[in-house]
């Protein structure tokens, strides 16, 4: 098939213990599912369904030393989360099934700009502005779920210039990996090289340019990242 335009350049993930590269398509993200971190946002913890935004594929950073802080915002803050890589899509995926799916697993951060999200949510407006935008979603290599494992529990905890933000384990996710990925594939059409950052542990705050960021999940490759001032005018 001829393209009338050149094609993008991929965007990919290293993979731990490999040499080839994992490519990229949609970032699903599942809001509050922690408990305690939906009572630092204000909302009820109860099992309520599950609901989701998205990022583009451009909002992943991996193997930098630096993300630059992003334009348009004084109040970035950071949000440590289990992020699952699927191998293949679907649609209306049962539960049993949804881990025949999964390649692996990495840490990722889901980065906010937090003012833009809290004025889009005022005014009733999407989110977007808030979640979406260049480098927002730091990942660290995948490890292939052969190497990892089921990863149903396991410490995650973020560290700011040394000092820990955020601790928790993965098994307190209200939602789980198998029901998230079954839910997603009900109102959406999952791909191969699709990533599902699972939520966040309470402790999410701001960061700011000269900070130094490290995520880590037991068992997966860490996040060591610094922040960097955006030289545009703003």
């Amino acid at each position: 098939m001829s393209l009338v335009i050149e094609r993008p350049q991929a965007i990919t993930i290293g993979v731990d213990g490999v040499s080839g590269r994992f490519p990229v398509n949609t970032l699903f993200c599942v809001g509050r599912n922690y408990a305690d971190h939906a009572i630092e946002m204000g909302s009820d913890p109860s099992r309520e369904p599950p609901f989701f935004f998205i990022k583009p594929s451009f909002a992943v950073c991996n193997g930098v030393d630096a993300m630059t802080y992003p334009q348009f915002s004084n109040d970035v803050h950071h949000e440590v989360e289990l992020v699952v890589a699927l191998s293949r899509g679907g649609r209306s995926i049962r539960v049993e099934d949804a881990m025949s799916h999964v390649y692996g697993y990495c840490t990722g951060i889901d980065m906010t700009r937090r003012d833009l999200q809290a004025q889009a949510k005022q005014q009733s407006r999407p989110w977007e502005a808030g979640k979406s935008f260049y480098q927002a979603a730091p990942c660290g290599d995948i490890k292939p779920i052969e190497q990892a494992g089921p990863m149903t529990q396991g410490s995650i905890l973020l560290t700011l210039n040394g000092k820990v933000r955020q601790s928790g384990d993965i098994n307190q996710m209200i939602w789980k990996v198998p029901e998230i990925i079954s839910r997603l594939s009900e109102l959406f059409v999952l791909t191969a090289g699709d990533l599902i950052f699972t939520g966040t542990p309470a402790g999410v705050g701001p960061i700011l340019p000269g900070d130094d960021i490290e995520a880590t999940i037991e068992g997966l490759a860490p996040i060591k990242i610094g922040v960097s001032r955006n030289i545009t005018k703003q």
